[in-house]
């Protein structure tokens, strides 16, 4: 097609482009700056949802979508106390603690040097008469701490649980017997 000018004073090219994007003809002469800016912009426009269709058409296996779904799944859920909460991070995820790991992490530092006069796991002598206490007793030194002691509540690591500090303290009776 050849650019002639029409009796509007636009040529045929300026028109077809302006009948494709939705604007006028006034404002696509090619004369005028502000009227070819706007031409431009209606053109990137409709070129940029005319790309988006296209874009939207992927086809994808039933791979790609469970390999999706698992990216963009949420990473948990709230469970309010006393009510019935599903999956694996219920009422039955406490007996999963594993009293070893707390121990290595949070109370060895202590309990293995006797630092502030804790008593060494094993050392059967400074256990006993604790051990005679009974076990709730230790139980409640470790999740609360002991008052003019070293002992702070949960060794001094707060984010414990308190099943996870009474099973770092049945690990160390166990192995202290």
């Amino acid at each position: 097609m050849s650019n002639t000018i029409n009796r509007r004073g636009v040529t045929r090219g300026a028109a077809f482009s302006c009948l494709i994007c939705f604007c006028s003809p006034r404002d696509c002469d090619n004369n005028n700056p502000r009227g070819s800016k706007r031409a431009l912009l209606a053109f990137a426009a409709c070129f940029g949802l005319a790309a988006g269709v296209y874009a939207i058409e992927v086809p994808l296996t039933e791979e790609m979508r469970d390999a999706i779904t698992a990216r963009i799944a949420p990473v948990g859920h709230v469970c309010i106390q006393g009510t019935a909460c599903g999956g694996a991070g219920g009422a039955g995820a406490a007996a999963v603690v594993d009293g070893e790991a707390t121990y290595n992490n949070a109370c060895m530092a202590c309990h293995s040097t006797g630092a502030g006069g804790a008593p060494k796991v094993g050392d059967l002598a400074a256990w006993e008469p604790r051990i005679a206490k009974g076990v709730e007793a230790l139980h409640s030194s470790g999740v609360n701490g002991v008052a003019g002691t070293a002992m702070m509540a949960k060794g001094g690591q707060a984010q414990l649980s308190d099943e996870a500090v009474i099973a770092a303290v049945d690990y160390m009776i166990e192995n202290s017997q």
